[in-house]
C-alpha cells in the first residue's frame, strides 16, 4: 500500500471511530479504497487496535501486585484496575491511567502494568462504570463513551485523586497519563483539577479552548502526532495558550506518524522509535513530578 493510501485509510477509519461509528459506512469506504470487501476488512484489522494483542508486561508479571476494585465515587459506580511494583523500597506516586474511547480494555490494563514497573501505584479508571462498565464490544463502548456524563467522569477522577493523595503508603502526588479520548481527558483534567493534580500527559488528545488554559496548575506534556491534523488542528492553539498563561508545559510532535502511534495493538498504527521515545520522556516528567513528597 502506498503512503498515500495508508494516510487516507487511516483518514476513513478515524471518522468511523471518532465521528459517525457507522461500521456500514466504514466498511462502503474502505471497500472502494482497497478494491475489495477482503481487502477493506483485512486492511481494518490493520488499523483497529487488536483485542488480542500479546501484552508488553504479562497481566500476571510475579513483580506486581494487581487488584480490581469497586465502589462508588461520586455518587455513582466506579471501578479500576490497579497495579503496583511488589516490594518497593520507596513511597509511590500514583498515576490514573485514562482510557481512550473503547474503555478499560487490555491494552489499557497492560499500559497500567507497565507505568507499574516504572515506579508507579498505576490506577486504571474504568470512566463507563456507571454506565455497567466496558461492554466486549468496542462499538457499543464506543457509543457509551458518547453519551457518558462528562461532570460525573471528571468528579469521579478527582475523587480518586484525592484518595491518592491521602494514601500515607504513597508521596501524595498524583498525576495523570490519558491516550486520545483519555487525552483529552487529562487535559480536561488540569483545567478542572487545580493543584490535586500534580502531573499530567496527554497522548494525541484533542484540547479544550485556549480560552481555558489560565484556569490549568498542573506541568504538562503533550505528544501529538505529525499525520494528526484532527487532533493537532486543536492542540496547537493549545499549547501556545498555555505558554501564553506562562503555565509549565512541554510539548512534542512526532513527523510522519499516526494518531495513536502508541497503540502496539494498532499494525498500521504503532510505531515503534516514537512509541519508545514519548514514553522514555512521560516516564522521567512523571518521576521528576510525582516522586518527591
Amino acid at each position: 500500500m502506498t503512503d498515500a493510501l495508508h494516510d487516507q485509510a487511516v483518514r476513513i477509519y478515524d471518522a468511523f471511530t471518532h465521528e459517525h461509528h457507522d461500521r456500514r459506512t466504514l466498511l462502503r469506504q474502505m471497500t472502494a479504497l482497497a478494491g475489495s470487501v477482503a481487502a477493506a476488512e483485512a486492511l481494518i484489522l490493520g488499523i483497529a487496535a487488536s483485542p488480542a494483542a500479546a501484552a508488553i508486561v504479562d497481566p500476571h508479571d510475579t513483580r506486581l501486585r494487581i487488584d480490581r476494585r469497586e465502589g462508588m465515587e461520586a455518587g455513582a459506580r466506579s471501578a479500576a484496575y490497579i497495579a503496583m511494583p511488589k516490594g518497593a523500597k520507596k513511597r509511590l506516586g500514583t498515576v490514573l491511567v485514562i482510557h481512550e474511547n473503547r474503555g478499560l480494555t487490555p491494552h489499557i490494563e497492560d499500559v497500567a502494568r507497565r507505568v507499574a514497573l516504572a515506579g508507579f501505584h498505576a490506577v486504571a479508571p474504568d470512566l463507563l462504570a456507571p454506565q455497567g462498565g466496558t461492554p466486549a464490544d468496542e462499538d457499543r463502548a464506543r457509543t457509551l463513551i458518547g453519551s457518558l456524563d462528562y461532570d460525573l467522569a471528571l468528579a469521579q477522577a478527582r475523587a480518586m485523586i484525592e484518595h491518592a493523595a491521602r494514601d500515607r503508603a504513597g508521596t501524595g502526588r498524583v498525576g495523570a497519563v490519558g491516550f486520545c479520548w483519555g487525552g483529552a481527558f487529562v487535559n480536561r483534567l488540569a483545567v478542572a483539577a487545580g493543584p490535586a493534580l500534580a502531573a499530567g500527559v496527554a497522548y494525541y488528545g484533542p484540547a479544550p479552548a485556549p480560552s481555558e488554559a489560565a484556569r490549568v496548575q498542573a506541568p504538562l506534556m503533550l505528544h501529538y502526532a505529525g499525520k494528526d491534523a484532527r487532533v493537532n488542528a486543536t492542540g496547537e492553539p493549545w499549547v501556545t495558550a498555555l505558554r501564553a498563561a506562562g503555565k509549565p508545559v512541554e510539548a512534542f510532535t512526532y513527523p510522519g506518524v499516526d494518531h495513536a502511534f502508541n497503540n502496539d495493538g494498532s499494525a498500521q498504527r504503532y510505531d515503534a522509535a516514537a512509541a519508545k521515545q514519548a514514553w522514555d520522556r512521560t516516564i522521567a516528567f512523571l518521576h521528576r513530578h510525582l516522586d518527591r513528597a
